[in-house]
């Protein structure tokens, strides 16, 4: 049989062929073809299934970035979610709980009804879910994109980003560094090895972040880092007032 003749008769089944719709791939008047042979719902378990496998796979085989791979999945799958971090800090394990509000490259960031503390992952013990909280499912935790956002991100995707600080954390993994950078002028409190720093952030560099506390300033270097906690108001007036008394006896 030629190929003409072959065609023809083809389109001329297809005509004829009565048509089923089907309800779970038909979209509009389009059918997409099945992501494989089993069903959806069998598909999804295995294809998280061997994200995991991937995951563990590829953190034995580098093991100098098990620890931050592993972390970084676990704090993405609790996204706006309670977790409870224990960290090591003067010899001593600490326990620290908070939603998840970012994950970096090489720190995560949690929120509670007072503080906002980055906790670089080297710091890091472990981490867990509190018992007795409900854990949501991941569509939940999902980012809802309006159209005219979906056509900022098509036509001008580095300045949309840029401006937003969820699209920032949606996108890329910023560094502890890169973080902090965007939140120069806000009064925290670092905590180190052997003491705690409070002042305002005015500048980060490659290995250091740099703070202001009424004309003294103090270089620390980004890796003495324990953790980060934001000083609430009130510290500030007292960090205020017990520089006004300083004054007055000198």
């Amino acid at each position: 049989m030629r190929h003409s003749d072959y065609l023809k008769n083809l389109l001329e089944n297809r005509r004829n062929e009565v048509r089923q719709v089907d309800p779970i791939h038909e979209v509009g008047n389009h059918i997409t073809s099945p992501p494989s042979a089993t069903s959806l719902e069998e598909n999804k378990i295995i294809a998280e299934y061997l994200e995991q496998k991937n995951l563990h796979t590829l953190a034995n085989a580098v093991p100098e970035f098990k620890k931050p791979l592993i972390l970084k999945k676990f704090f993405k799958m609790k996204r706006n979610q309670e977790v409870i971090v224990y960290i090591d800090h003067q010899d001593n394990t600490q326990e620290i709980s908070g939603k998840v509000n970012a994950i970096g490259r090489d720190f995560v960031i949690l929120t509670n009804l007072k503080d906002r503390i980055w906790i670089p992952y080297k710091t890091i013990l472990s981490a867990n879910s509190p018992s007795g909280v409900p854990t949501y499912e991941n569509a939940h935790q999902n980012f809802i994109y309006d159209n005219d956002l979906k056509r900022k991100l098509t036509t001008n995707f580095g300045e949309t980003v840029a401006n937003r600080d969820v699209l920032i954390q949606q996108f890329f993994e910023e560094s502890l560094k890169g973080n902090l950078h965007r939140w120069q002028g806000v009064w925290v409190k670092v905590f180190l090895a052997d003491e705690i720093v409070i002042g305002k952030i005015a500048s980060v560099t490659e290995e250091f972040i740099l703070l202001q506390s009424f004309g003294s300033e103090r270089e620390i270097a980004l890796t003495d880092v324990t953790l980060i906690r934001s000083a609430r108001l009130f510290i500030q007036f007292l960090l205020m007032g017990k520089n006004m008394i300083k004054s007055m006896f000198r």
